[in-house]
């Protein structure tokens, strides 16, 4: 299993960023994907998920600023941040669990999102 991360970067409040993950060796359409954010010294944080059949969810925190997407064919999930506040900026990840326990999680290797004027 391999998730590549793309996207990131700096951005001032209010801005919008997109956050892209590539998927490969494992059948991506039957398992849900997710996004998760650390902050330095802090705990991971869940973010958002879609699952196979393209339901979503989201925190509270970013509910309605955050949108998260699928691509079967391309085996991508991508992350739209809108409306991006200081408190976005963190580490951010995207995951899968293709079995379970943590042993089947699978991590990208994370983006770094800085939002600030």
């Amino acid at each position: 299993v391999q998730l590549v991360q793309s996207g990131g970067g700096l951005v001032q409040p209010g801005g919008s960023l997109r956050l892209s993950c590539a998927a490969s060796g494992f059948t991506f359409s039957s398992y849900a994907m997710g996004w998760a954010r650390q902050v330095p010294g802090k705990g991971l944080e869940w973010v958002s998920a879609i699952y196979s059949h393209g339901s979503t969810d989201y925190a509270d925190s970013v509910k309605g600023r955050f949108t998260i997407s699928r691509d079967n064919s391309k085996k991508t999930v991508d992350l739209h941040m809108n409306s991006l506040k200081p408190e976005d900026t963190a580490v951010y990840y995207c995951y899968t669990q293709i079995g379970h326990g943590e042993d089947w999680v699978y991590w990208g290797q994370g983006t770094q999102v800085t939002v600030a004027s």
